[in-house]
Parts: C-alpha cells; structure tokens; sequence
C-alpha cells in the first residue's frame, strides 16, 4: 500500500501543497486533477521519491519510502512531461536502458503499437510515437506503481485506447497508478484527488470518489 499523510511541499517560500494525504491498494488507480501550478508535477515526484516533501509522511506498507530509495525506485515507473529519449539511439535500443528482468520487449513494442517503429531512430519519431514509446518504457519497468504526468500528451485516439488497455492490464494484475491529467483518460473505477492550487492554502485529506470518465 501507498500512503501519503498530511503532506506540505513548499518551492521556495511558496506553499504548493498543503496536508494532502491518500491511500492507494493493489489495482486502485486516482487522477490528479487542478488547475496549472497546483503542484500535480511536484507531488508525483514526491511520490517517486526523487524529492522529500518539507513535512507529513509517505510510507509504503507502513515503512517510509525514504528509508530506502532505491528499493522505492525499483517499485516506481515515472513518466513526467519530457520524454526523455536519447535521438541517437532506435526505439528499441532506448527501451533497452530501461527493461528489467522478466519484461518482454515485444510485448511492449506490441503493446504501443510500434514494431513497425522498433528500429528508426528517436529523432525520426513524431511527437506521438515519442509518447508511445516512453508509455513502453513503462510497461518495461515490472514496477508496480505507475506514476504518469498527462500521460496522453500528443496520443491521438488510437494510441489514448492502447493506453487505456495498459492502465487496465496493469491494475488487473495488482498494480496500482496515480496519472495527472486535464482531460479524460479510460480509467474506469478510479478515485480523483482534485488539487486546489497555490491560492487555496486550506488543508485537504484523502480523496473523492469518481469515475475516471
């Protein structure tokens, strides 16, 4: 399980976020959702541990995440805005920087629609296939939390109904994911934590209940 408590995140003497707390089991997903500079970038990568927050506690299964960073790094795959591909290299070689034991790269290449894609350079690739190829770089991760930032960024339809099918594939097998986004994704079953923004500094807990549609 993935607990957040009363967490505070300043940028610099900016209050980002203020008291957010929520509870995430095997196969439950939540959106993050607020308007631009409500910190849902900057609690994703508290989440991921790559930053601490100023005050509250993030523990999974009840052990801080800090306590350990990088067994917490090999439990998290994280998309942020960037897709952070190496031009020089194909499709397939950057995946392979980031493919852990049991993964399968057909299956992912498969999975994203890009075999036809697997050996043309990143440089080559257009915005959308960029996105694919980082959402298979997910899939590659074996990571049980998924931690994506407007995973769908430059997706057409097609490519939002692969992601759609990976979110679904992920949490029947008891993973769990937490996505940012400002329009619909094909979540279903899924709770929404709407951030109020840096204007509103009244604490919040958990998270509502929605639909994901």
């Amino acid at each position: 399980m993935l607990a957040a408590d009363s967490l505070c995140i300043f940028r610099g003497d900016r209050l980002v976020l203020d008291g957010v707390s929520l509870r995430l089991n095997a196969g439950d997903a939540m959106l993050l959702t607020g308007p631009n500079g409500a910190g849902k970038s900057t609690l994703l990568r508290v989440l991921a541990g790559l930053r601490k927050p100023d005050s509250g506690l993030l523990t999974w299964n009840g052990q801080s995440i800090f306590d350990d960073r990088a067994a917490h790094a090999e439990r998290v795959a994280y998309i942020g805005h960037q897709d952070a591909l190496k031009p020089g290299l194909t499709v397939t070689e950057n995946l392979r920087l980031f493919t852990r034991p049991g993964a399968n790269m057909a299956e992912a290449l498969e999975a994203m629609d890009l075999l036809p894609l697997a050996n043309l350079p990143a440089r080559l690739l257009s915005a959308g296939q960029k996105r694919r190829t980082a959402l298979a770089r997910v899939l590659l991760a074996q990571a049980p939390l998924w931690l994506l930032d407007e995973p769908s960024l430059g997706l057409d339809s097609a490519a939002i109904t692969l992601l759609g099918n990976a979110m679904t594939a992920h949490r029947a097998r008891g993973g769990m994911l937490i996505a940012t986004t400002h329009v619909p994704l094909p979540l279903d079953n899924s709770c929404a934590l709407a951030l109020p923004g840096a204007t509103d500094h009244r604490p919040f807990a958990a998270y509502e209940e929605g639909d994901g549609a």
